[in-house]
């Protein structure tokens, strides 16, 4: 099917110009001046479908590259699906994810992998690869990470905390970063002192603090700092880059800043819920509602200045991008086994349907612009995992992987309004969007239009990755 998406300014990274997008089959075949003819015919009349974008944006489809739909954790399991997150996922303008595949100690990097492979085959909507959680380091995983590379996975997690489920020590990131600096693979951290946020934990609830706000607390700014000081130490050491994920404390973002100055190869990701969210309204919300904000890193204090500095940093490029580290846990029957116990709460924010939305409600207020916007959704999210040139842009031969974005268009956001995620709650009700998802685009097939859903479990691909653009 051959498509023209007319009459709308499509937007890049780097500038915007009024333009037609032809789409041919499942890729981009043209972006042409408006109204441009075809052999002298009109091309609005010579192809299957036109898309009137007229007053809207044209962008490329937004790549989330931080999602873990199905991931087990803290006794239960994340509650979307990649049926249900990459639905949501679509319907908010998001045409690939980058989810996670796990090994703890004693298992196999690639029984873990296959076993993710397993989970989103034939359910996703939109397209979709995988990281490599790398939760027990050892002679046989620093083994099988050779063969990563050849199964299009070339980045890999690591964990500063959660001892006992993924945690690595520093004698451990420190193989594994030099292996990495040797396969040319990325190496993406989370950055918080585990053990030492163990014993704050201990310490908090024998004096019963135990509500949600108190895992705020106990997983203070300070152990997320140090602890991106040391990834960036030891990445410093072995020549590994570095990219760290979910930062929230802005000291952190002062660490990843001093390293880019002196010439470090280190990147920082913030999501959604550290520019909007905060440990005193959400986390400290009344009775156990603050359990749905329990993600980890935590919420910040807005005293203390961590959301503007986020949005500064976005500006500033000391933070390169924005995903939402997706891993939802509904309330009853999940997010409940916390009662009375902060640290029994499983960590996580639903966000995927919503990412685009809330980052272009930033573009409204002035924190970043236009083309920031897009920068920091799609265009460096694809050059940082090595899928430029076939995602995050529109270009003669990318993925037709498209949105039509309407900027006098309006979204409440509500688990009663535009909410498709598989949760009971919704951690951004009430939010007011100025502007608003009007088609989206994956491969060619319209998935959401202003008749609504039309993707299908099935339709999504798995993306083999190319090596990072931010390699040296």
């Amino acid at each position: 099917m051959t498509t023209l998406i007319t009459g709308g300014t499509v937007v890049s990274a780097t500038g915007r110009t009024q333009a037609d997008v032809l789409v041919d089959g499942e890729t981009i075949a043209a972006v042409l001046s408006p109204g441009s003819t075809l052999l002298g015919h009109d091309l609005a009349g010579s192809v299957d479908r036109v898309v009137d974008a007229s007053g809207k944006y044209v962008i490329p489809g937004g790549i989330d590259a931080h999602t873990h739909m199905e991931l087990p954790f803290g006794g239960t399991a994340a509650s979307d699906t990649f049926e249900t997150g990459t639905r949501a996922a679509a319907w908010g303008g998001t045409t690939t994810i980058v989810d996670f595949a796990v090994q703890r100690a004693g298992e196999r990097v690639q029984d873990g992998l296959a076993a993710w492979h397993a989970k989103a085959a034939g359910q996703c909507a939109v397209d979709y690869s995988f990281h490599q959680i790398i939760g027990g380091v050892d002679a046989d995983s620093l083994a099988a990470m050779d063969s990563l590379v050849d199964e299009g996975i070339t980045s890999f997690k690591l964990f500063m905390a959660y001892p006992g489920v993924f945690y690595s020590d520093d004698a451990q990131i420190l193989r594994a970063m030099q292996k990495s600096a040797d396969l040319g693979l990325l190496t993406m951290m989370h950055a918080e002192n585990g053990p030492a946020i163990d014993v704050l934990v201990e310490q908090l609830l024998a004096q019963g603090k135990t509500d949600p706000y108190y895992h705020g607390v106990a997983r203070a700014w300070q152990m997320e700092a140090e602890a991106t000081h040391r990834a960036i130490m030891l990445g410093n050491l072995t020549g590994a880059p570095l990219y760290v994920v979910h930062v929230s404390a802005k000291q952190a973002v002062e660490q990843l800043a001093i390293a880019r100055d002196r010439g470090q190869n280190v990147f920082g990701e913030t999501c959604p819920q550290y520019l909007y969210l905060s440990l005193e309204e959400h986390l400290g919300a009344p009775g156990f509602d603050g359990a749905k904000y329990v993600c980890s890193t935590p919420l910040r204090s807005r005293a203390e200045g961590h959301q503007d500095h986020m949005w500064q940093g976005l500006r500033t490029n000391d933070l390169q991008m924005v995903s939402t580290d997706h891993c939802p846990f509904c309330m009853k029957g999940q997010k409940e086994l916390g009662v009375g116990d902060f640290s029994k709460i499983p960590n996580g924010i639903g966000s995927v349907e919503h990412r685009m939305d809330l980052m272009y409600q930033g573009v409204v207020t002035g924190e970043i612009s236009l083309e920031r916007w897009v920068e920091i959704t799609s265009t460096t999210p694809a050059r940082m995992f090595g899928m430029y040139g076939r995602k995050g842009v529109i270009a003669p031969g990318a993925d037709a992987d498209v949105v039509v974005y309407d900027p006098q268009g309006h979204t409440s956001i509500g688990l009663d309004k535009t909410h498709h995620m598989n949760l009971d709650h919704s951690a951004w009700e009430g939010f007011e969007i100025d502007g608003h998802v009007d088609v989206v685009l994956s491969r060619g097939s319209v998935l959401v239009d202003e008749a609504g859903y039309h993707g299908r479990p099935g339709h999504g691909q798995f993306v083999k990755r190319g090596l990072s653009q931010y390699l040296i």
